[in-house]
């Protein structure tokens, strides 16, 4: 996303969170109706070249909002769906995908005021994993054919009562409505989301042996410094891993495993 669309996110973003201050404002029932919305301009292409539409005024695009879901959804919900239909748009698809994330964002913000935020970054990477080392778990999330229904009652058996209700919605949502997006890259997707709420960037470190609480501590605080940001560690465990620990910030990989500098070597001997 990039140009007007990136700022019409960043203003959609900064309304979200100016709604969501008030303790009034219900963020799940306004994330479960941003993601009604994202599901109707995801279904009618028609209907979101409209709202794109730069020649239409933009008080006109939001009257059509207000005609077409006003009755559906609550004031808090119209007033950023309206917020973001006034705005220019580089491509129609930028507006859905935007919705889409501000629904994440909701339901973040919920486990953000409810203590769990924390929690639920830990619960995503490690559904994460589970799903990428199953494969029949994660064809029966990943298969087109099943119903989304068939499909959200198999995540809550899974998840009820393990996991976050925060952390639920969000995967239920992914899996019955991944809009092209594949599995493992939502799941990173809504990991940097959760990562963004405290301003903190996310670090995934694998080592042979699960790392000790003073070990995370001291990492987490050399990463902090060296990357300027707070830092949120995902630990994963990894036997092929033969000593000292690798570490991965978005596409930056720290590598001081044994495995890997004997990689090297052996990489320079055969050169």
């Amino acid at each position: 996303m990039n140009g007007a669309s990136r700022d019409a996110l960043s203003a959609g973003r900064d309304r979200l969170d100016t709604l969501t201050d008030s303790t009034s404002v219900d963020a799940v029932r306004l994330a479960d109706e941003l993601a009604a919305v994202t599901a109707l301009l995801d279904r009618e292409p028609s209907l979101r070249r409209v709202l794109t539409d730069p020649a239409q005024p933009g008080e006109a695009k939001a009257e059509l909002v207000r005609r077409l879901v006003g009755g559906q959804i609550g004031e808090t919900t119209l007033d950023v769906v309206s917020g973001l239909v006034r705005a220019r748009w580089s491509q129609p698809r930028d507006l859905v995908d935007s919705l889409e994330q501000l629904a994440d964002i909701a339901d973040l913000t919920a486990a953000e005021k409810s203590g769990t935020l924390d929690d639920v970054e830990d619960e995503l990477f490690r559904f994460g994993r589970i799903v990428s080392s199953n494969t029949a778990l994660r064809a029966a999330l990943t298969d087109r054919s099943a119903s989304t229904a068939a499909q959200a009652e198999l995540l809550r058996r899974l998840l009820g009562g393990r996991a976050k209700p925060a952390t639920e919605r969000l995967v239920v949502r992914l899996v019955t409505a991944p809009r092209g997006r594949s599995l493992e890259s939502g799941l990173e997707s809504l990991s940097k989301l959760a990562a963004e709420r405290r301003d903190r960037l996310v670090a995934t470190v694998t080592s042979a042996v699960p790392l000790s609480d003073p070990q995370r501590r001291r990492l987490g605080d050399a990463l902090a410094k060296l990357y300027g940001r707070r830092m949120h560690l995902n630990l994963d465990v990894d036997a092929d891993v033969i000593g000292g620990i690798r570490v991965q910030v978005g596409d930056e990989v720290i590598n001081g495993s044994l495995a890997d500098r004997l990689d090297d070597a052996a990489r320079r001997m055969a050169s």
